[in-house]
Protein backbone atom coordinates (compact mmCIF):
# COMPACT_ATOMS: atom_id res chain seq x y z
CA UNK A 1 0.00 0.00 0.00
CA UNK A 2 2.77 2.05 0.88
CA UNK A 3 4.52 1.94 -2.59
CA UNK A 4 1.45 3.41 -4.39
CA UNK A 5 2.35 7.12 -2.97
CA UNK A 6 6.00 6.41 -4.13
CA UNK A 7 7.43 8.96 -7.06
CA UNK A 8 8.17 7.05 -9.95
CA UNK A 9 11.96 6.27 -10.01
CA UNK A 10 14.38 9.32 -11.23
CA UNK A 11 11.45 11.70 -10.81
CA UNK A 12 12.88 15.15 -9.13
CA UNK A 13 10.86 16.13 -6.18
CA UNK A 14 10.86 19.71 -4.73
CA UNK A 15 11.47 20.65 -1.41
CA UNK A 16 10.28 24.15 -1.79
CA UNK A 17 13.67 25.74 -1.83
CA UNK A 18 15.26 25.45 -5.43
CA UNK A 19 16.41 28.83 -6.92
CA UNK A 20 14.06 28.47 -9.80
CA UNK A 21 10.89 27.94 -8.12
CA UNK A 22 8.04 30.22 -8.41
CA UNK A 23 8.24 32.68 -4.96
CA UNK A 24 4.25 31.71 -4.80
CA UNK A 25 4.96 28.08 -4.26
CA UNK A 26 4.33 29.15 -0.71
CA UNK A 27 3.71 31.87 1.43
CA UNK A 28 7.37 30.99 3.63
CA UNK A 29 9.22 31.12 0.32
CA UNK A 30 7.71 34.32 -0.25
CA UNK A 31 8.09 35.45 2.71
CA UNK A 32 12.20 34.65 3.11
CA UNK A 33 12.53 36.25 -0.26
CA UNK A 34 11.39 39.39 0.25
CA UNK A 35 13.00 39.99 3.18
CA UNK A 36 16.19 38.38 1.23
CA UNK A 37 15.13 41.24 -0.84
CA UNK A 38 15.04 44.26 1.59
CA UNK A 39 18.22 42.95 2.49
CA UNK A 40 20.10 44.02 -0.47
CA UNK A 41 17.52 46.32 -2.44
CA UNK A 42 18.94 49.93 -0.01
CA UNK A 43 22.49 48.84 -0.37
CA UNK A 44 22.72 47.92 -4.04
CA UNK A 45 21.00 51.11 -4.62
CA UNK A 46 23.18 53.27 -2.35
CA UNK A 47 26.42 51.80 -3.90
CA UNK A 48 26.82 50.09 -1.16
CA UNK A 49 28.29 46.39 -0.59
CA UNK A 50 25.91 43.58 -1.17
CA UNK A 51 26.08 40.25 -1.88
CA UNK A 52 23.37 37.94 -3.07
CA UNK A 53 23.15 34.31 -4.30
CA UNK A 54 20.80 31.20 -4.36
CA UNK A 55 21.50 30.88 -0.76
CA UNK A 56 21.88 34.41 0.98
CA UNK A 57 21.23 37.53 0.48
CA UNK A 58 22.90 40.76 2.16
CA UNK A 59 23.60 44.09 2.56
CA UNK A 60 25.75 46.66 4.24
CA UNK A 61 24.25 49.93 5.07
CA UNK A 62 26.37 51.46 7.70
CA UNK A 63 29.29 50.43 9.75
CA UNK A 64 27.30 51.42 12.96
CA UNK A 65 23.79 49.41 14.24
CA UNK A 66 22.72 45.93 13.10
CA UNK A 67 19.49 46.97 12.22
CA UNK A 68 21.19 49.19 9.08
CA UNK A 69 22.09 45.82 8.18
CA UNK A 70 20.74 42.69 7.04
CA UNK A 71 21.73 38.62 6.24
CA UNK A 72 19.11 36.11 5.12
CA UNK A 73 19.44 32.83 4.39
CA UNK A 74 17.21 31.83 0.94
CA UNK A 75 17.85 28.10 1.64
CA UNK A 76 18.33 25.89 4.58
CA UNK A 77 22.16 25.36 4.78
CA UNK A 78 24.21 25.40 7.00
CA UNK A 79 24.29 28.68 8.59
CA UNK A 80 28.10 28.66 9.62
CA UNK A 81 28.86 28.21 6.38
CA UNK A 82 26.79 31.65 5.31
CA UNK A 83 28.31 33.22 8.01
CA UNK A 84 31.94 32.65 7.12
CA UNK A 85 30.70 33.65 3.16
CA UNK A 86 29.58 36.54 4.50
CA UNK A 87 33.23 37.09 5.98
CA UNK A 88 34.66 36.95 2.51
CA UNK A 89 31.78 38.83 0.69
CA UNK A 90 30.87 42.02 2.92
CA UNK A 91 32.87 44.19 5.34
CA UNK A 92 34.28 42.04 8.15
CA UNK A 93 33.96 44.16 10.92
CA UNK A 94 30.32 45.69 9.95
CA UNK A 95 27.25 44.29 12.75
CA UNK A 96 24.86 42.79 11.33
CA UNK A 97 21.03 40.84 12.08
CA UNK A 98 21.41 37.43 10.70
CA UNK A 99 17.84 36.41 9.89
CA UNK A 100 16.65 32.80 9.54
CA UNK A 101 13.08 31.35 8.72
CA UNK A 102 15.23 27.83 9.99
CA UNK A 103 16.59 27.09 13.38
CA UNK A 104 20.35 27.61 13.07
CA UNK A 105 21.92 25.56 16.11
CA UNK A 106 24.40 27.59 18.22
CA UNK A 107 25.99 30.04 15.94
CA UNK A 108 28.21 31.66 19.27
CA UNK A 109 31.38 30.05 17.61
CA UNK A 110 30.72 31.69 14.42
CA UNK A 111 31.16 34.91 16.61
CA UNK A 112 27.09 35.49 16.85
CA UNK A 113 25.08 36.76 19.62
CA UNK A 114 21.49 35.75 19.56
CA UNK A 115 18.54 38.25 19.76
CA UNK A 116 15.90 35.59 20.07
CA UNK A 117 12.76 33.75 17.64
CA UNK A 118 10.70 36.32 16.68
CA UNK A 119 7.20 35.42 14.99
CA UNK A 120 6.78 36.06 11.51
CA UNK A 121 3.75 37.94 11.18
CA UNK A 122 1.12 37.52 8.24
CA UNK A 123 -1.88 39.38 7.23
CA UNK A 124 -3.82 38.23 3.90
CA UNK A 125 -5.25 40.88 1.80
CA UNK A 126 -8.94 39.79 2.14
CA UNK A 127 -8.58 40.29 6.24
CA UNK A 128 -11.52 42.83 7.03
CA UNK A 129 -10.08 45.08 9.94
CA UNK A 130 -11.53 48.55 10.25
CA UNK A 131 -8.73 51.19 9.87
CA UNK A 132 -6.83 52.61 13.29
CA UNK A 133 -7.53 55.91 14.33
CA UNK A 134 -4.70 58.20 15.45
CA UNK A 135 -4.99 62.21 16.25
CA UNK A 136 -1.53 62.29 14.26
CA UNK A 137 -1.29 63.42 10.19
CA UNK A 138 0.70 60.11 8.52
CA UNK A 139 2.09 61.22 5.54
CA UNK A 140 3.79 59.17 2.94
CA UNK A 141 7.81 60.81 2.27
CA UNK A 142 8.73 62.05 -0.56
CA UNK A 143 11.53 63.77 -0.17
CA UNK A 144 14.83 64.15 1.49
CA UNK A 145 13.25 66.02 4.86
CA UNK A 146 11.03 63.77 5.56
CA UNK A 147 13.11 60.95 4.62
CA UNK A 148 15.55 62.81 7.26
CA UNK A 149 12.24 62.77 9.68
CA UNK A 150 11.53 59.65 9.90
CA UNK A 151 15.33 58.33 10.25
CA UNK A 152 15.21 60.65 13.35
CA UNK A 153 12.36 58.91 15.05
CA UNK A 154 13.44 55.60 13.87
CA UNK A 155 17.08 56.51 15.68
CA UNK A 156 15.33 58.25 18.57
CA UNK A 157 12.04 55.97 19.21
CA UNK A 158 13.24 52.51 18.39
CA UNK A 159 15.14 53.31 19.81
CA UNK A 160 18.97 52.57 18.26
CA UNK A 161 21.50 53.54 20.75
CA UNK A 162 24.82 52.86 18.24
CA UNK A 163 23.06 55.53 16.29
CA UNK A 164 22.85 58.44 18.65
CA UNK A 165 23.36 61.16 18.74
CA UNK A 166 21.53 61.13 15.71
CA UNK A 167 22.62 62.33 12.43
CA UNK A 168 20.79 61.41 8.90
CA UNK A 169 22.26 58.94 6.29
CA UNK A 170 23.12 56.66 8.82
CA UNK A 171 20.01 54.49 7.66
CA UNK A 172 18.26 55.76 5.06
CA UNK A 173 19.77 58.24 1.62
CA UNK A 174 18.03 59.48 -0.76
CA UNK A 175 18.11 56.32 -3.38
CA UNK A 176 16.05 54.06 -0.56
CA UNK A 177 12.66 56.02 -1.87
CA UNK A 178 13.34 54.38 -5.21
CA UNK A 179 12.90 50.90 -3.56
CA UNK A 180 10.59 51.35 -0.28
CA UNK A 181 7.69 53.36 0.81
CA UNK A 182 8.39 55.39 4.03
CA UNK A 183 5.60 56.52 6.17
CA UNK A 184 5.98 59.25 9.11
CA UNK A 185 2.93 60.34 11.48
CA UNK A 186 2.93 64.24 12.40
CA UNK A 187 1.74 66.01 15.70
CA UNK A 188 1.64 69.54 13.68
CA UNK A 189 5.34 69.48 12.14
CA UNK A 190 6.97 67.08 14.78
CA UNK A 191 7.73 63.32 13.41
CA UNK A 192 6.50 60.82 16.15
CA UNK A 193 6.01 57.68 14.70
CA UNK A 194 7.39 55.73 11.50
CA UNK A 195 6.77 52.45 9.22
CA UNK A 196 8.45 51.16 5.84
CA UNK A 197 7.05 49.01 3.17
CA UNK A 198 9.03 47.12 0.83
CA UNK A 199 7.52 44.92 -1.86
CA UNK A 200 8.82 42.14 -3.52
CA UNK A 201 7.96 38.28 -4.66
CA UNK A 202 4.65 38.47 -4.24
CA UNK A 203 4.23 40.57 -0.61
CA UNK A 204 4.70 43.03 1.37
CA UNK A 205 7.19 43.62 4.14
CA UNK A 206 6.88 45.71 7.03
CA UNK A 207 10.02 47.42 8.71
CA UNK A 208 11.54 50.03 10.63
CA UNK A 209 8.36 50.57 12.85
CA UNK A 210 9.16 53.40 15.21
CA UNK A 211 7.12 55.59 17.94
CA UNK A 212 8.56 58.41 19.82
CA UNK A 213 7.58 58.34 23.72
CA UNK A 214 5.52 61.13 23.15
CA UNK A 215 2.61 59.55 20.56
CA UNK A 216 2.67 56.24 22.88
CA UNK A 217 -0.58 55.54 23.81
CA UNK A 218 -1.91 57.42 20.65
CA UNK A 219 -2.91 54.58 18.29
CA UNK A 220 0.12 56.67 16.48
CA UNK A 221 2.07 53.17 15.85
CA UNK A 222 -0.90 51.22 14.78
CA UNK A 223 -1.52 54.10 12.01
CA UNK A 224 2.13 54.29 10.65
CA UNK A 225 2.21 50.16 10.50
CA UNK A 226 -1.40 50.29 8.76
CA UNK A 227 -0.60 52.79 6.32
CA UNK A 228 2.66 50.59 5.26
CA UNK A 229 0.94 47.10 5.53
CA UNK A 230 -1.75 48.62 2.81
CA UNK A 231 0.61 50.07 0.58
CA UNK A 232 -0.24 47.26 -2.27
CA UNK A 233 -3.48 46.49 -0.94
CA UNK A 234 -4.00 43.50 -3.15
CA UNK A 235 -0.67 41.86 -1.66
CA UNK A 236 -0.44 39.75 1.64
CA UNK A 237 1.84 41.90 4.22
CA UNK A 238 4.52 40.17 6.84
CA UNK A 239 6.65 41.59 9.47
CA UNK A 240 8.77 40.18 12.08
CA UNK A 241 6.96 40.95 15.50
CA UNK A 242 8.69 42.58 18.85
CA UNK A 243 6.98 41.25 21.72
CA UNK A 244 5.53 44.58 22.27
CA UNK A 245 4.37 44.87 18.51
CA UNK A 246 2.43 42.14 18.78
CA UNK A 247 -0.56 43.21 20.07
CA UNK A 248 -1.17 45.64 17.67
CA UNK A 249 -0.25 43.35 14.53
CA UNK A 250 -2.95 41.61 15.68
CA UNK A 251 -5.50 44.03 15.75
CA UNK A 252 -4.68 44.89 12.49
CA UNK A 253 -5.56 41.11 11.06
CA UNK A 254 -1.89 40.09 11.48
CA UNK A 255 -1.63 35.84 12.58
CA UNK A 256 1.27 35.09 14.28
CA UNK A 257 2.90 32.09 11.53
CA UNK A 258 6.12 30.58 12.98
CA UNK A 259 8.96 31.69 14.66
CA UNK A 260 12.02 32.86 13.06
CA UNK A 261 15.40 33.16 14.37
CA UNK A 262 17.36 36.17 14.55
CA UNK A 263 21.11 36.45 15.88
CA UNK A 264 23.60 39.92 15.49
CA UNK A 265 26.81 40.24 14.86
CA UNK A 266 28.03 42.80 17.39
Amino acid sequence: MASSILPPEGETLATGWEPDLAPADSLIRQAVLVHASWAVDAARRAGKPWYESDTWAGGILGERGALTNWVVPKQPVDPAGIVAEVARELPGDAPYLFVSAWPTGDLRGSGLALAGHPPLMLRLPQTTTTPPVTDLEVRQVTDAAGLADAERVLVDGYPLPELQPFRAGAVYVPSFLDGSDVWVGYDGDVPLATATAHSAAGLTVVENVAVMPAARGRGAGAAVTWAATTAYPDQPAVLIASDDGQPVYERLGYLRVVRWTVWVRP
